[in-house]
């Protein structure tokens, strides 16, 4: 009987053993792989594939959206502060510091993610983003604040339809959290850059892509 219980537990010991190494290999795995979290611009396939991680699959197109959440912070909240300084009326100081406080919580949360899931992200905002914020710099009163609005509501437009699509169809948790506090700051911020007043809503379809 002693033979018999000491082989029981020798097996059940073997199985827990095992199942931990399971649930680490994932992780292990990713983190042993930074070829696939090498920052390409956004809209490209990183060459990564799909990759097993502790909160579910990740895919090329699950790691080029956390990348567009980071470039949009990158550009957008200087452009929420240089309205809080530069805008003349209330609406679009409102405005600012919409753009102020969203990004702020939601730059907290990708960078959170980025480090959790192993993607490199972007420290600077693309050349497309830079020139938005020229052209603001350039811009002189009500020409500025136009430029803002729509600049700002233009590219908050496109973002909008990516996070129906990755919102949809990730299997990833984290990302499906980042998905759902960026769709409500994405919101939000149309919402307030649309009572401005100044948005030209027939120029808004145009191929003018957000984060490029």
């Amino acid at each position: 009987m002693a033979t018999r219980y000491t082989i029981g537990s020798g097996l059940v010991i073997t199985a827990l053993a095992l199942t931990l190494i399971a649930l680490l290999i994932p992780v292990d795995s990713f983190g042993s792989r930074p070829a696939a979290a090498v920052a390409g611009p956004a809209g490209d396939d990183d060459g990564g594939g799909t990759l097993s991680t502790a909160y579910g699959p990740l895919t090329a197109a699950d790691r080029d959206f956390i990348r567009k959440v980071r470039l949009a912070g990158l550009w957008e909240l200087p452009a929420g502060r240089q309205a809080q300084q530069r805008g003349s009326k209330p609406a679009i100081k409102t405005a600012g510091q919409h753009l102020i406080d969203g990004h702020t919580e939601l730059d907290r949360q990708v960078i959170q993610v980025g480090q959790a899931l192993g993607v490199d992200l972007p420290n600077q905002p693309s050349a497309q983003q830079q020139d938005w914020l020229g052209q603001m710099n350039r811009a002189r009163g009500e020409e500025y604040e136009r430029l803002f609005v729509q600049l700002l509501r233009r590219a908050h437009g496109k973002v909008f339809a990516l996070l129906a699509g990755i919102r949809a169809q990730t299997k990833n948790s984290m990302v499906r959290a980042l998905a759902s506090s960026a769709n409500a700051t994405v919101l939000d911020h149309i919402t307030v850059l649309e009572d401005t007043g100044l948005v030209d809503f027939d120029a808004l379809s145009d191929n003018v892509q957000p984060t490029k």
